[in-house]
Order: structure tokens, then sequence, then C-alpha cells
């Protein structure tokens, strides 16, 4: 992944099968699902791959226990059999977790065992385990930090986990392995047509240089999540709404607060929603919440409200009773939602299954969905343009498609962080032996080294700071603090391997510091770590 090689493909190309606008989970698996049948495809990401929404999920790979429990078997099975897709196609970052609901009525029991013995049904072979009715006593040793009072026994049930930031880098490396073109920091401004109103292609501003390109397709897929109406305002100004912003947020906790492999999850809290504490890279995180917004936003914020409930929810389920000084990072991710027709508020109602809809300009849109599903959104978005566009029939081919960095189950090793890059662990560790610096640790709380910075800048399109202590190491997300003392080293690594200057060194440290204050919920002052 060399941005500059990917850049001048866009003036090489004299025109492309697929644009597809967008490098989140949506159009990062549209982007592979038309190069892997043969098509000549371009992603164009006006960020970061996984800026917005699909670096800011739950973590999980799942059917959706709550959207059984609203009756959508269709979604669940679709999504149980996608999660055992992606656990073989990305074995390297998609784990087995184990989910412990604990209940605290007599019949809670029996309820969910049996509710969650339907979902087992419904993963057939590629069911992930089965569900266990536990007791009391066994609850407690399985998860010592969970509250005791009232409790009376516990069910467990398998369910997926991944890192959603990786998967992304990941797609974006199959994708260009294919022969396909990706490249992020380019953002379309406007929409070619031709004098029939028809859209033929996009003109697009690298966010660095400010250079322009008009690029020419055949196709062109709007897979910008919540910020979908954008696009199609460019189509079309009088459009009307298709996709609202519901916002979701989670609170990273030591993992103290958490002193087990299991998972925890709330099946009703008291507002009727899921709340989840997962295991996640050494940490706890909980959440979420479900809150409808006006306005979407690349850098979205916690709400009081969301902060309160999430805390106050942890807190009747947890021993340890989590405070605001606790939490080591906080993060908002937007769910794309298909705006209800009637206007209605109520985010539970609104289909979280995914829809393709073409434009009479021939514009592609594909709203809803989520991470677990994304293969399947993908298939279907290619299929319906292959149609609307009469491309042939030729089938998708990314069922059993193999990510980049997947390596054999047993071959993951999850006690060592690298586990993450699969395939690639030998060459970050070949770099961490070629230089004594590079195996540095970047901050001594964290197992993160200088290597896996380097890495990130040649082969993983890293640009900023952000990009590499947010979605290629994920240390903003684990530890704020931390990050923010990083932050002056990290810039200066990547001035050294790009050949920038001190003054940009010190304005991306500037502008990563202000960003990393708002993951915290208390004021913090950096300390600077001494790298040799």
């Amino acid at each position: 992944m060399k941005r500059n090689e990917e850049l001048s493909k866009l003036t090489n190309v004299k025109e492309w099968d697929f644009i597809v606008i967008g490098g989140g989970a949506s159009g990062l698996g549209s982007a592979l699902d038309a190069v892997s049948r043969g098509f000549k495809t371009l992603l164009i990401e006006s960020h970061d791959f996984a800026k917005a929404t699909s670096s800011r999920s739950t973590k999980l790979v799942h059917g959706g226990v709550r959207y059984l429990a609203q009756g959508d078997v269709g979604l669940v099975k679709e999504a149980l059999k996608e999660r055992g897709l992606l656990a073989k196609n990305a074995a390297h970052i998609v784990k087995n977790q184990s989910f412990i609901i604990p209940n605290y009525t007599w019949w809670g029991g029996i309820y969910y065992k049996i509710g969650l013995s339907i979902y087992d049904f419904l993963a057939g072979k590629l069911s992930l385990g089965k569900t266990k009715y536990i007791s009391k006593s066994k609850t407690v040793e399985k998860l010592p930090t969970i509250e005791q009072n009232h409790l009376m026994s516990g069910v467990v049930y398998q369910d997926g986990q991944f890192d959603d930031a990786r998967l992304a880098i990941n797609l974006t490396q199959t994708i260009i392995e294919k022969g396909g073109s990706a490249v992020n920091y380019v953002k379309v401004i406007n929409l070619l047509k031709d004098a029939s109103d028809k859209v033929i292609g996009v003109v697009a501003e690298d966010q660095f240089s400010k250079q322009q390109y008009q690029i020419h397709g055949k196709v062109v897929i709007n897979a910008t999540g919540v910020f979908t109406n954008d696009i199609l305002n460019m189509n079309n100004p009088k459009h009307g709404k298709l996709v609202v912003p519901s916002q979701g947020i989670h609170l990273v906790l030591d993992k103290s607060f958490l002193k087990s492999d299991d998972a925890i999850m709330i099946p009703k809290t008291s507002d009727g929603r899921v709340l989840f504490v997962v295991p996640w890279h050494d940490r706890a995180l909980v959440g979420t919440t479900d809150t409808l917004l006006k306005d979407e936003s690349f850098e979205p914020r916690a709400l009081e409200e969301e902060i309160n409930f999430v805390l106050n929810t942890a807190r009747q389920y947890l021993a340890k009773k989590p405070t605001r000084e606790d939490v080591k990072s906080v993060f908002a991710g937007l769910r794309p939602l298909a705006a209800p027709k009637d206007g209605s508020k109520s985010t539970k109602e609104v289909s979280r299954s995914h829809k393709v809809i073409t434009s009479e300009t021939g514009l592609v849109s594909i709203i809803g969905g989520k991470w677990t599903t994304y293969r399947k959104m993908a298939e279907d978005t290619i299929n319906e343009a292959m149609k609307i566009h009469r491309l042939g029939n030729n089938p998708s081919k990314t069922e059993h498609l193999s990510i980049h960095g997947n390596v054999k189950p047993e071959q993951v090793d999850r006690t060592n962080h690298l586990y993450v890059y699969g395939s690639d662990i030998p060459s970050i560790k070949a770099l961490q032996e070629s230089n004594p610096r590079y195996a540095q640790k970047i901050h001594p709380d964290h197992p993160f080294t200088v290597a896996e910075i380097v890495w990130a800048v040649k082969t993983e399109m890293a640009e900023t700071i952000e990009d590499i202590l947010a979605r290629r190491v994920r240390l903003l997300f684990l530890d704020a603090r931390a990050a923010i003392d990083c932050a002056h080293n990290v810039a200066r690594i990547i001035a050294e391997e790009k050949g920038y200057s001190e003054e940009w060194a010190q304005q991306q440290e500037n502008e990563f510091i202000e960003l990393a204050k708002g993951y915290l919920l208390t004021p913090y002052s950096p300390k600077v770590i001494n790298l040799n």
C-alpha cells in the first residue's frame, strides 16, 4: 500500500469499471467484490480508511441477539452465516468469544437459554459452540468482578470478536493485491455526468496537495455510510434524506474491571438497550448507546447523558464501580440507519438490514448494514450495479476469499499483541531486528514498538499520527493519555520516514493532542517519553 503509486493510477487509467466512494466496511467490501470478479476497480476515501463508523464499532462479529428478540430471524440468519465465513477468511483477527448473561431473576436463565439455543440452531454448521446454563457459583468463578447481590445464574453463549480498523486495512491490502486500486485522503467534490444526465465518473481532490482529478467510470458506488446524503445531494439536490445517523459510544476501562476472558452481555438495561463489557486488547470495552442525531460528523463526541448511562449501567453489574477517572478512552461512532419513512425518532424500529438504491442517473448507493454482514452487503451492491449497468452476470467470488493476513486459527498466538498482523508478523519482527531503535516500545505501558510505526508508514498508507495511533495500532482507543504522550515521538518517526520538516511534525503533534483530548473525560497534561 503505497499512496503515491495509487495516486498515479488516477491519471494513468482512462476509465474504471467501478469507482467506489468510501473506505469503510461497505466501500471496502464492494471494491473487493468488484475487483475479485475481474472489474477494474478504484476506491477513494476522503479521510483515512475506516476513519469514521468502521473503526468505532463494539468489535463484535455477531448475528445480533437483540434482532432475534425483535423477531428479525432473516437478518440474524444472514449475519450468523457471515460471522462463520469471516472467521474462516480472516482467522487472524476474528476470534471465538464466550459471552455470559448474568441473571438476577429465577426465570432469566431459562428464558435466555431457550432464546440462545435458537441462535445456535440458526447458525447451523457455522455455529461457534453450544449455549450452556451455569449456576450462580460457576458464573462468579468465570466472572469474578460481576455484581453478586441477587445473582441467580448465568447463560454462556458464543459469538465472534475482531479488530475493526485492522480488518479495514487488510481489506484495502487485498483489493490492491487483486489488482484494484485504493487511496485515502482523496475527496469526491462532484459527480461527472453526460448529456443525458447519467453519472460517468467523479471529480476528486487530493486533500494534501489539493490537486483535482476527473476520474471516469462505468459505475459509481456511493458507500459513504452516514455521509450518503452528501453524495446524493451532488447527484440530485432534491433527493430527500435516505440515512439518519444514530450514535453509539464506548468507554474503555482497565482489565481489572473484567478479570476474565469471558465477556458480559446485559440483555435489557433501564431503557431497553443491550450493554456489553468485552475484553479487547487487554482492556475492557463497555458499550453501547443508541442516540439519534441531527448531523453526521467524522469526529463525533460522546454526549454527557450517554457517558452517564454507560457508567451507571456498568456500576449496577460490576463489583468494582467505574468512575470518570477510570475511563482510559471514550469513543463515539455513528450508525448509518435507513431513515424511517414516518419520520419517527425511535432507533429501535429503524431496520439494521441494508438496502441498495439506484438513482435515475445510475448512481448506486448502499445504506444500512453492519460490519458482520459487510461481505453480503457488497455482493448485493455489485450484483445490483451489474444488472442496472448491464455488465454481465459473473458471480461473486468473496464467500471463500482469504483476506490479507489470514493464517490458520491454530497459528494465531493471541498472547502476542502482534497477532492482528497475521501473515505479516515475520516481516514486522524482521524490521524490529534490523535496527535496535525499531525494537523499542513507543510507550512503557504498552507493547507497541517503533517498528510498527515504520511499518504503518511504509506499507499501510498511514499519513498522520492519528492514522497510526487510532487505527493502525489502536492506542488512542485503548489509552488516550498514553497516545498523547507518544504523539511527539510518532510525529518525528513519520517525518523521518517521509522526509518532512520539523514544522510539519510539530503541527501534527499539536493537532493530534487536541483531537486526543476529546477521548478523555478528565483533563490531562502530556508527558514526554524519551526514545534513544
